[in-house]
């Protein structure tokens, strides 16, 4: 193959000839299969939101619901139509462990604790999609308190100034996570991927 090479006999030339139109085909056969593999790692496993549940991308029983909440009485109310086939979990911190651990491979939970864990706690774990079961949260107090009115009173002026988002983002949007877009990810491949 170098400079220094030169080919005399017709053999000679023909096996050259050989070798160079084996080389091609293997880098040829290596990028092909290469660009294949990386597209597919991409693209597999990745959901976009609540509608690939629904739409059954991810198995149902590698889907992580907290027991006794409002999101296992949504799954089973729109999902699985009462079926209980989720991985349950008791605990938030049971959920985002078992994700880490790929005992499941996705989780239906709160928004806001989920925007709060994975940009504060759990960096290794994002959310997708958009809250598609928005509610309300409430204060529980005894009947005829002292200070129910007061409390509606400044809630709501608190709502109304604007103080309420400021305290959602002081608090749930902050990010302490760094970015892991920016992080370099290698894809090997070898000789059994090739054939």
């Amino acid at each position: 193959y170098g400079a220094d090479f030169h080919v005399q006999t017709a053999a000679g030339r023909l096996l050259t000839i050989g070798l160079y139109l084996l080389s091609l085909v293997l880098v040829e056969t290596y990028t092909a299969n290469l660009a294949s593999d990386l597209t597919i790692s991409k693209s597999k496993d990745s959901i976009s939101g609540i509608d690939d549940i629904k739409n059954g991308k991810i198995s149902f029983s590698r889907i992580g619901i907290l027991v006794e909440s409002s999101v296992e009485d949504y799954y089973l109310r729109e999902i699985s139509e009462g079926v209980r086939n989720y991985y349950p979990m008791k605990t938030q911190n049971e959920l985002f462990n078992s994700l880490l651990n790929n005992l499941i491979d996705a989780s239906i939970s709160d928004i806001s604790a989920i925007e709060y864990y994975t940009n504060n706690v759990y960096c290794n774990l994002t959310f997708v999609g958009k809250d598609f079961a928005p509610s309300s949260y409430g204060i529980a107090y005894p009947k005829q308190w002292l200070y129910g009115k007061d409390l509606d009173v400044i809630i709501l002026s608190l709502r109304e100034s604007g103080v309420l988002d400021d305290l959602k983002k002081k608090w749930f949007d902050k990010n302490v996570c760094q970015d892991s877009s920016s992080s370099y990810v290698s894809t090997s491949i070898n000789m059994e991927q090739m054939s």
